[in-house]
């Protein structure tokens, strides 16, 4: 149990240094990710924008394709009226050239709105560009704002990461999944050391034969009013030490 609280607490002192690590990037990262976010959708937006255009647009071409077609018949029946033998074969090509002038009244009637609707979605489209623009700008400029200061920091971020993850390799799943979930309610502090009979994390007074068992580092403990692990002070300094020798 005593290791366990150990590796528990030496873990804690990584994320914290890690944490320590964040916090000098300031809001950079959250920046960085919001632009990401917004940019992506921007660019699906206007992808969407550019794809409503070109249907729209085939749509009113093949409108004004049918309408042509449809034009040349009424000609072509217009040609046949003179050559009917019939009232049957007169009526009967009525019919069709009212139909084709209806057909390309309806068209043409789509066309009209299917020329709006592609011009809506052009503009929208080259709106939507120069955001994206105005968006990949800020971006860059952030990112590498980013970049720049994570360079400072790249070398010591990579080993407490290496250390990270020797330190987990000795802690169990369950416990691990235990410490996640103190450290996300908890602000980061997952373990903390005992400071003046107290709980290092909410300073709540603790009894003295709570205080006891703790030192004895055979159970693991954790403080009934903030639910963080609290460690004895022989935890606290063999990790130190350790922390320390390296």
């Amino acid at each position: 149990m005593k290791n366990k609280l150990e590796y528990l607490f030496a873990l804690q002192l990584i994320d914290t240094d890690l944490d320590s690590l964040q916090e000098q990037k300031g809001d950079l990262p959250f920046e960085v990710e919001a632009l990401e976010n917004e940019l992506a959708a921007m660019r699906a937006r206007q992808a969407a924008a550019e794809q409503a255009m070109r249907q729209s647009f085939s749509k009113r071409d093949n409108a004004d394709s049918e309408i042509v077609t449809l034009r040349e018949k009424l000609d072509k029946y217009k040609g046949q009226q003179f050559a009917v033998r019939s009232n049957r074969e007169y009526d009967a090509l009525t019919r069709e050239m009212d139909a084709a002038t209806e057909a390309v009244a309806r068209l043409e009637k789509e066309m009209t709105q299917w020329e709006i609707q592609a011009t809506t979605a052009r503009t929208e489209s080259e709106e939507l560009k120069e955001k994206v623009e105005v968006i990949e700008k800020q971006l860059a400029e952030k990112a590498a704002a980013l970049a720049e200061v994570s360079k400072l920091t790249e070398d010591e971020e990579l080993q407490h990461k290496h250390e990270r993850e020797k330190a987990l390799a000795r802690i169990s799943k369950a416990d691990f999944a235990a410490y996640e979930r103190i450290r996300k309610a908890k602000r980061g502090m997952a373990v903390v050391p005992i400071q003046k009979g107290a709980c290092g994390g909410c300073y709540n007074r603790l009894p003295p034969q709570k205080l006891l068992e703790l030192r004895t580092n055979e159970k693991m403990y954790t403080c009934e009013r903030c639910g963080r692990i609290i460690v004895s002070d022989e935890v606290v300094e063999i990790v130190k030490l350790s922390k320390k020798a390296k």
